[in-house]
């Protein structure tokens, strides 16, 4: 897609996407945060269940949701939008399946990557999809029965989830879903979630993006879990689906043995200036690039803007001592290493968005990785950067910093306007954007010689690693043969069966083009 494309794609998302609403939500869904050309609040989701609750229990039934679609539908110019402006071809209908087709599972975990458990979905609306996108970017949720292994689930709210994966997606093809099982029963969880991210591999034919990427980061640091499932609404097989762990206190208590603490989502966004700038003392500044999602405390936000605060002025020979109260640094050191090494088109590294934030009851602040479907691989695309110059001119462009370079081949929008580092490739530079002041993680933590040393360290380890056949071809195997007949059974996929195929051997030059390049790495 050219660079003309992408920005018409990102003005047709702003003029369709809601302006009003709370930056509270629940949950994986994407707030639909595209805003105007150049830094400005995120554009969070549109809250409306009070406004149609008639009942009073915080909920919309199907006569309230009937009516909020109706109000909503009436409302062109400020309506969620219908997505589907890429082009694609819809899917088609899928084949019937029932319980007695596929295979039922007992205790093995959920998120056990050797299984392939089938989800069943039941919308009481044959119109379940469209309703979905009516009330995508608010904070209704659809009701659904859930079945499991033969186990029912009932009053399971269903909500479209994802950014360019929804608008880039019409009806028809399969878009992300979230999964909140505690929308009714507070008690109700799925082997022991309570919230499931169901993603549609938009930009990964080879689906095994986001499952390999999250298995190699949780060596490292927290991360998500990932692995596969299938997924049939109201009896038609959607196909496959990646099934990712939600960030929230599950995770937490998971890593850390508490669900205390305060949790940002830094959602993608061309303006979102996510990347812990020091803009300032008003916390309202902030939450128009951070979205809370614990409880919005003002502790919280205090700490978090001293955090960017000392980041961003302290003098490299006094950062590390300054921060080391504030910041695991190490564990940044490491989520930095790991989305450069392996290439995440879609993360901090790029447009300063996509990742998760930590603060936990000691006072110290933790990354982690958030999407991971654009990793191991050139860019398939996004990643577009903020489209105003910043205060003093241009900012990062090329390896280091370099002014004045031109985009790669299909490169995109770099930080502030800029020609630069949106789109990677197997020939990225470890030590890119190292003078770009919109992601002071990278240029202000590596300016310090000791620091940068330790990052390179983790580099190599990764590349060491996860970037060796040796390693990722078995897994590569593995779980394509898991997955194989269901993909090629698939009406509602992104991509093609011959994509899916040759995935692996592209996925495989990457790595030993990329690992060679990192393990003779020499700055310069």
């Amino acid at each position: 897609m050219s660079v003309t494309a992408r920005i018409a794609g990102v003005i047709a998302m702003a003029v369709l996407l809601p302006m009003s609403g709370s930056a509270q939500g629940q949950g994986g869904r994407g707030p639909g945060q595209m805003g105007p050309m150049g830094p400005g609040p995120m554009q969070s989701e549109r809250k409306i269940v009070a406004q149609f609750d008639k009942d009073g229990d915080k909920r919309l039934n199907a006569a309230e949701r009937r009516d909020a679609r109706a109000w909503l539908e009436s409302q062109p110019a400020m309506g969620p939008g219908r997505g589907g402006r890429g082009g694609m071809v819809p899917g088609t209908p899928g084949p019937r399946m029932t319980a007695s087709d596929v295979k039922k599972y007992g205790s093995e975990p959920l998120y056990d990557v050797s299984i392939l458990r089938t989800l069943f979905l039941a919308f009481e609306n044959a119109d379940w999809e469209h309703e979905l996108t009516v009330f995508n970017n608010t904070d209704v949720e659809v009701p659904a029965t859930l079945t499991v292994d033969g186990k029912t689930y009932k009053d399971v709210g269903v909500h479209s989830r994802g950014a360019s994966s929804f608008f880039g997606v019409p009806e028809g093809s399969k878009r992300s879903l979230n999964l909140t099982l505690d929308f009714v029963d507070e008690k109700q969880s799925l082997l022991g979630y309570r919230t499931l991210n169901l993603l549609n591999a938009h930009e990964d034919p080879t689906f095994l993006r986001s499952v390999l990427y999250l298995q190699a980061a949780r060596e490292y640091l927290p991360a998500p879990k990932a692995n596969f499932a299938r997924v049939v609404i109201n009896g038609e097989s959607w196909g496959i689906y990646s099934n990712a762990q939600q960030f929230n206190k599950d995770f937490i208590n998971e890593w850390f043995k508490t669900t205390d603490g305060a949790r940002w989502k830094v959602p993608g966004s061309p303006g979102g200036r996510g990347g812990l700038e020091y803009i300032g003392e008003d916390p309202a500044a902030n939450k128009r690039s951070f979205e809370i999602k614990s409880k919005d405390d003002p502790k919280a936000w205090a700490a978090l803007i001293t955090l960017c605060r000392t980041l961003n002025t302290t003098p490299p020979a006094d950062l590390e001592k300054a921060l080391a109260p504030m910041l695991d640094i190490d564990g940044a050191l490491k989520f930095l290493a790991l989305e450069v090494a392996l290439v995440n088109n879609d993360g901090y590294w790029t447009r300063a968005s996509d990742y998760s934030i930590y603060l936990d009851p000691k006072g110290a602040f933790h990354v982690f990785p958030h999407d991971a479907n654009e990793t191991l691989g050139p860019s398939g695309g996004r990643g577009m950067g903020p489209m105003g110059p910043p205060p003093g001119g241009g900012g990062d462009m090329g390896r280091r910093g370099g002014q004045g370079m031109p985009p790669p081949p299909g490169g995109e929008m770099g930080p502030r306007g800029g020609r630069g580092p949106m789109g990677g490739g197997a020939d990225l530079d470890p030590l890119v954007g190292l003078s770009d002041p919109t992601k002071p993680l990278r240029s202000k933590l590596l300016a310090v010689p000791a620091l940068r040393e330790r990052y390179m360290t983790y580099v190599r380890q990764v590349a060491t690693r996860w970037l060796d056949w040796n390693t990722l071809g078995p897994l590569v195997q593995k779980y394509q043969a898991l997955i194989a007949a269901d993909v090629k059974a698939d009406t509602r996929k992104l991509s093609t069966v011959e994509a899916f195929t040759s995935g692996v051997d592209m996925l495989k030059s990457f790595a030993e083009r990329r690992r060679t390049l990192l393990l003779n790495y020499k700055a310069q």
